[in-house]
């Protein structure tokens, strides 16, 4: 079985003024991170990446060349699950991804790239998109991450308000650009990562034939330089391009090693490639799963279980969506993990069911984590699955809210009154008591500034302290007396009845709670200040009501529910959607507005108001 050697051991941003020339003006650039852990543990496993099965023995297909020196690794005997063939693997070390990443450094160097422009990377997960990162990052540019999930016009509105000024992608993207050139006027680096067809530019294999020369690599980069526009979800309005700096990727690879414990050597399994690049910088080999990142709701949990096998895997980080066809399968299956210690899990609320399924199949003394945050403020607070079940969960069905537990140690949070416009500076913000419902803001060194596109969100989302900028996470939620977060919903998914506010989380759980419901989703029809409250009802697959009677019952049950609690004895209202519209991201967050927009459309809904 495989085994990781390693078990031994001119560009400005728009808020620029209010920056603390003492933090953001130290020499910094986070790529140095991959160079210490190169000289360190130049041998190590640093990147595993699928490749296909082994069919040779049934003359099915032939071995294909290992890439750029890469080496491949084959699975030791055959899989029940996947009795076809062995599974095949390529891999570099620490070293070869340090060195592969500077020389395409000093071939972007050589090209004309100079610190600040921003380009744009749309690669696969990966060893390429791994080195590619890296190399950006050297090479002092401003990387452009756009989750090619969120939808082919997201996608392009987001790379034309980015406004790159050159493309590292595939064949099809640069496919795309060209057949769409005006809209990228200022492109004028491009490098195709595969064949190259009828565009100009490099290919990424001539970058790596590039002869070595003196570019300064890594660029002298400071901690508050640009190194990335990292893309929003869209899950309350349009994707907004948040601005990273290299000192809060530094700060993020410091508090998530720290808070987790984690250690060079372990063996990660990131379902979420920006992971994989917190590996590379902590040690920590990252095996690439086989499935489509875009898509998580949509993994075959047979294959993550596999690579888990394979590379005895201690660390797996992925979304609710995975974790909750991973623990299914493996209670289906009767499969554990042994090796799997720790299990993280963020995007959206996790379900008490889906934390208890994965607990079962991992070591015994192995936990499930839940990070919260937001692109623009990520790591927040985290809670550990242990915690959960032996005591929120069973506050969260009764309509306490979600609790996301404690934050980290450089995060400074406070729950303020909610006000929908902007709230300029800190002076100007009401403190709430712990157990009062606000809006949480938060500030620290992973705590993004500000947003490049989109500006005008700007004044509505960041709020001025001096020489600091605090975040709006646009969360409601409260503080308790133990210091932890209680989650209960978007603050613009709040419906505005004339009785006063009601939240989307605390209301839901008491609905979520019977056995057929798979999901529900609170949202407001009519005019704000006089909404009434609707619940949308997802049954679970296959018990959807199709007939009067069937929903007459299941709506009478569901309405015995809501009034037995006083939080959603004024909901009256309750429709049923066979699959709400999610975000592509996580395929978890729930996108209520169109719901809100559905539900006003019905006819039951438009004859009672």
């Amino acid at each position: 079985m495989p085994r990781n050697r390693l078990s031994g051991t001119g560009w400005k941003p728009v808020l620029q003024t209010m920056t603390t020339p003492s933090a953001s003006d130290r020499p910094l650039n986070v790529s140095s991170r991959l160079i210490a852990v190169a000289q360190s543990m130049p041998d190590a496993i640093a990147v595993v990446e699928p490749l296909g099965y082994d069919r040779r023995r049934r003359g099915l297909a032939p071995w294909r060349k290992p890439l750029w020196g890469a080496q491949e690794r084959y699975r030791h005997g055959a899989c029940p699950l996947f009795p076809f063939g062995k599974r095949r693997y390529r891999h570099v070390a620490f070293r070869e991804l340090d060195e592969d990443s500077s020389r395409i450094a000093g071939a972007l160097h050589g090209m004309g790239v100079t610190p600040g422009t921003r380009l744009a990377l749309l690669v696969p997960p990966g060893i390429d998109s791994i080195s590619l990162v890296f190399a950006l990052l050297k090479a002092g540019a401003v990387i452009i991450l756009i989750d090619p999930g969120m939808g082919r016009r997201n996608l392009l509105r987001c790379l034309s308000e980015a406004e790159p000024e050159g493309f590292i992608a595939i064949p099809l993207v640069h496919a795309v650009r060209v057949l769409l050139r005006r809209r990228f006027p200022k492109a004028r680096f491009q490098v195709t990562v595969g064949r190259r067809w009828f565009w100009g530019g490099a290919m990424l294999e001539q970058l790596r034939a590039w002869p070595a020369g003196n570019a300064d690599v890594p660029a002298p980069t400071k901690a508050g330089d640009p190194a990335a526009i990292i893309f929003t979800t869209g899950s309350t309005g349009p994707p907004k391009g948040v601005l990273y700096t290299h000192g809060n990727f530094d700060a993020q690879v410091e508090e998530i090693r720290d808070f987790y414990g984690i250690r060079p050597g372990e063996i990660d399994l990131p379902c979420f490639p920006l992971f994989g690049l917190f590996n590379a910088a902590m040690g920590v080999t990252a095996v690439i799963p086989d499935m489509d990142s875009s898509r998580p709701a949509r993994v075959d949990p047979a294959k993550i279980v596999e690579a888990v096998a394979d590379w005895r895997v201690t660390q797996a980080f992925g979304s609710p969506a995975i974790w909750t066809r991973v623990g299914q399968y493996c209670r289906d299956k009767g499969v554990r993990m042994p090796t799997l210690r720790r299990v993280m899990s963020a995007g959206a609320p996790v379900p008490a069911h889906v934390l208890q399924a994965m607990k079962e199949c991992i070591h015994p003394e192995g936990d499930v984590y839940t990070p919260y945050g937001a692109t623009e403020s990520l790591p927040v607070a985290s809670i550990a699955a242990s915690e959960v079940l032996a005591e929120t969960a069973a506050r969260t069905s009764q309509g306490a809210g979600v609790c996301v537990g404690r934050r980290f140690s450089r995060i400074e949070w406070r729950v303020v009154r909610i006000v929908d416009g902007p709230i300029p500076t800190l002076a100007e913000a009401e403190e709430l008591p712990s157990g009062e419902i606000g809006e949480l803001i938060v500030q620290g060194p992973v705590v993004t500034r500000e947003y490049v596109t989109r500006r005008e969100a700007n004044a509505l989302g960041k709020i001025a302290d001096g020489d600091r900028i605090w975040h709006r996470v646009g969360d409601a939620g409260y503080l308790d007396d133990q210091g932890r977060f209680w989650f209960c919903g978007r603050v613009a998914h709040r419906v505005l009845t004339e009785a006063g506010p009601m939240y989307t989380i605390p209301c839901e759980a008491i609905f979520n709670r019977h056995p057929l419901v798979r999901r529900s989703a609170l949202v407001g029809v009519g005019p704000v200040g006089r909404q009434s409250p609707v619940l949308v009802v997802e049954p679970l697959p296959g018990r959807f009501p199709r007939t009067a009677r069937d929903r007459q019952e299941f709506t009478a049950a569901l309405g015995e529910l809501g009034q037995s609690s006083p939080l959603t004895a004024a909901i009256s209202h309750i429709l049923f959607h066979p699959a709400f519209p999610v975000d592509i991201r996580h395929n978890a967050k729930i996108f209520r507005e169109k719901l809100a927009v559905w539900a006003a459309q019905q006819r039951d809904v438009r004859q009672a108001f």
